[in-house]
């Protein structure tokens, strides 16, 4: 842990020291004392920010794994490393130009047999530094108004999956899915239970939660109970685990703390009015016709823990009925889901958050959770069966969203 920070703590600095000159630049025409108390703020602000990230770290502040300490920490690394790393291809453009042009007229000079004094280097220009700093203030104020104001900017995300044979008596039935909820990190009631209520008034037939309820403790959750028991709905809600429910990322004193640590979560789910499913199926009931819901414990690929088992949670399950699968990882659709013989007509999941980075505009969305997951936010399809990846409802890390804000989403299924 130490070498890692040790290494980023070396690489900011590096970056730092390229972006001072920039810095400098655009200064240089200022009065002396108005230069020396921005040259000084900007390094008092990122000394300060690593003396801070040493004392925490040397005080096990960080030792419970993700928690708002670290998210604010990150927060903070983001909102003021972004904006270098924006103008720094800038900056070495512009270098890369002053090189050639000062050994151009170096040789010139030398083969006119006259001495270059001082540095041979064309000095920066203004105008370069003052347009590069200016391009690195938009990812500065995107960052800083996505951990301000970003999330919790709840969005509803409405889509419509049609299936010729969805039973008749489930046309037009709507589904709310939540997922990530990542109570650990929550840091304002008001911007919660805003959210709650707008995931209430969509008054659908279903509430659904797709996994990552704390980040790593259970206890997380006491302060929130009250607020997302207000979820209910006509036909049951329904929840399962996700990676971060398990308490892998953070040391235990014991295994039995461990285990115990999931016991209580589970209790936590029913005291929400979640019914949790643990690698198991039940059926929705609707004017004599029914639909299974199926529900899996965490499967993930690269190191992410495999509990979830859909043999078993499909173990007697006839495959006539139309079938809806929560699965906390989009990687299990492609890995296991696809070909399994049940036919899984829609998988619900979340986990990716859409790295809480990215754009969405009308007909065109990036993050680069696109480059892990190949399903990582929105509706996907293939050989006619669909998933659905939550860009989640909390947030993890860096403790705000840019571009990909938190959802809340609304799938109505139609027969068709």
């Amino acid at each position: 842990m130490f070498t890692r920070f040790l290494i980023v703590t070396i690489i900011w600095l590096l970056i730092d020291l390229y972006v001072f000159q920039a810095v400098k630049t655009v200064v240089s025409g200022m009065n002396n004392v108005t230069s020396s108390i921005l040259l000084w703020t900007y390094w008092i602000v990122d000394i300060a920010l690593i003396l801070l990230i040493l004392y925490l770290g040397a005080s096990g502040k960080f030792s419970h794994g993700p928690n708002k300490n670290f998210n604010w920490v990150m927060g903070a690394m983001i909102i003021i490393l972004v904006p270098k790393i924006v103008v720094t291809p800038f900056l070495l453009i512009e270098d890369i130009t002053r090189f050639i042009q000062g050994m151009y007229n170096l040789i010139v000079t030398k083969m006119n047999g006259l001495s270059k004094q001082g540095n041979f280097l064309p000095d920066r220009r203004k105008f370069v530094s003052i347009v590069g700093l200016s391009i690195a203030s938009i990812p500065f104020i995107g960052t800083l108004y996505g951990v301000v104001k970003g999330k919790y900017d709840y969005r509803v995300h409405r889509v419509k999956l049609a299936f010729k044979d969805l039973p008749e008596a489930f046309d037009g039935f709507t589904i709310t899915q939540l997922s990530d909820i990542h109570s650990g990190s929550f840091d304002d009631p008001i911007a919660v239970q805003r959210g709650i209520d707008i995931a209430k008034a969509q008054k659908s037939d279903l509430m659904i939660f797709t996994g990552d309820l704390v980040n790593n403790h259970a206890e997380e959750m006491n302060d929130w109970i009250e607020y997302f028991s207000q979820l209910t709905a006509p036909f049951g809600s329904f929840s399962i685990l996700g990676n971060h429910d398990y308490g892998d990322y953070i040391p235990w004193s014991s295994e039995d703390m461990k285990v115990q640590n999931l016991e209580n979560l589970k209790r936590i789910h029913e005291k929400i009015g979640f019914k949790l499913l643990l690698n198991e199926h039940l059926y929705i009931e609707k004017e004599g016709e029914k639909i299974a819901l199926i529900g899996v414990e965490n499967w993930g690929k690269n190191g992410f823990v495999k509990h979830g088992d859909l043999d078993k949670a499909t173990e007697n399950l006839e495959d006539h009925f139309f079938k809806i699968l929560l699965s906390h990882d989009p990687s299990h659709w492609d890995a296991v889901t696809l070909d399994h013989n049940k036919h899984i007509h829609l998988t619900l999941s979340g986990h990716t958050h859409g790295m809480q980075f990215g754009i969405e505009v009308p007909g065109f969305k990036w993050s680069p959770s696109k480059y892990i997951y190949p399903q990582w936010a929105g509706a996907y399809e293939k050989k006619g069966k669909y998933i659905y990846v939550n860009r989640g409802f909390g947030f993890l890390g860096f403790p705000g969203r840019v571009g990909i804000m938190p959802e809340i989403t609304v799938i109505e299924l139609v027969r068709g």
